[in-house]
């Protein structure tokens, strides 16, 4: 019998995504970050993304390894995860073949390595035979695969079906899920709708987009579906498309359906918005999310992503620290 205790199995640690808002104002660049993060306790995990922090990615000099290697050694943090780019447009008139894909996260594949990364966060946008072909050079470079599972996807939508129709065919353990706490939301987040107020969207369309949000449709078709009604309702459409990103970001999947894909799971986004005084994330149901977790045996770090930047000027700091508390004193009575 497993007799480790579910904080021990479960660690935290925060992706630099989080202080964005810091990095775009100046204030700290790559290092400043990353011994902050040290500094304020909170790792131990550390994720980077890729074409956030180095200049030279996808592709990243000896040099420029050892020195990001040699500064998280000094600050006794452990690497998690690199977040890549899938970019499967990047000229006018056409997308990028197959190959060009697959030897672009290669580039980015064999630069996780070179920076120490044991994961790389892939986007849902390659398809499942760039990864299905990247499977053997993740397993020479030791790195796995992970496929974020990001709202308004499902673990059940066809796309995610997809890939896990092919993990089932190749068999790898390079092959693994992302889950994103995104997509397990029970609320549009306070601080979203607060802004949205305050940059004039009226408050019918606010309603009419709530509506929508809440009730049990495919995903996929309310962004669509919200336009026309704004359109037919008279709202400028500059602040349809604002408040229609809703749609996109959050997701309503019941917390227990990530058990069909926990044993892939390589690492986790535990995306929140806003931790309350009385340290309940209001829109996400974090103590029923974990839950599941326990229960599906998932042992590995938990990234705190605040996506509050969106809609607010803070630098995320002092969330991470209510986000990993919460986290904590959840695990620990588990």
């Amino acid at each position: 019998m497993d007799t480790t205790t579910a904080s021990a199995r479960i660690r935290t640690g925060a992706t630099l995504y989080a202080y964005t808002n810091a990095f775009h104002q100046r204030r700290l660049g790559l290092e400043g970050l990353v011994r902050e993060v040290a500094r304020r306790g909170q790792g131990p995990g550390l994720e980077v993304v890729g074409f956030q922090s180095f200049r030279d990615f996808p592709d990243v000099s000896d040099d420029t390894a050892a020195r990001f290697r040699d500064l998280v050694a000094s600050t006794g943090l452990t690497l998690t995860c690199l977040g890549i780019n899938s970019d499967t447009h990047v000229t006018p008139h056409r997308s990028r073949s197959t190959q060009e894909l697959v030897d672009f996260h290669a580039r980015q594949l064999r630069s996780a390595a070179k920076l120490g990364f044991p994961v790389v966060r892939c986007q849902y946008a390659a398809g499942p035979e760039v990864l299905r072909a990247l499977a053997p050079l993740a397993r020479d470079l030791d790195v796995r695969l992970g496929l974020e599972i990001h709202a308004p996807h499902t673990v059940d939508h066809p796309e995610i079906l997809a890939f896990r129709e092919m993990y089932a065919q190749v068999g790898s353990p390079y092959l693994g899920f992302i889950p994103d706490f995104g997509s397990s939301a029970r609320a549009v987040p306070r601080r979203y709708i607060e802004y949205y107020r305050a940059n004039g969207v009226p408050e019918r369309a606010i309603t009419a987009a709530l509506e929508l949000w809440s009730d049990d449709s495919d995903p996929f078709t309310k962004r669509p579906r919200y336009l026309e009604w704004a359109a037919a309702n008279d709202i400028e459409r500059s602040r349809a498309l604002e408040i229609h990103t809703i749609f996109g970001l959050f997701s309503r999947q019941p917390p227990r359906n990530w058990l069909e894909i926990m044993p892939q799971v390589v690492h986790v986004h535990g995306k929140f918005y806003e931790v309350d005084d009385s340290g309940e994330e209001a829109s996400i149901d974090y103590r029923a999310i974990l839950a599941t977790f326990v229960e599906g045996g998932y042992e590995g770090f938990i990234s705190s992503e605040w996506e509050g930047h969106q809609v607010s000027d803070e630098d995320g700091f002092l969330d991470v620290d209510r986000h990993q508390a919460m986290i904590r004193g959840i695990l620990a009575a588990s």
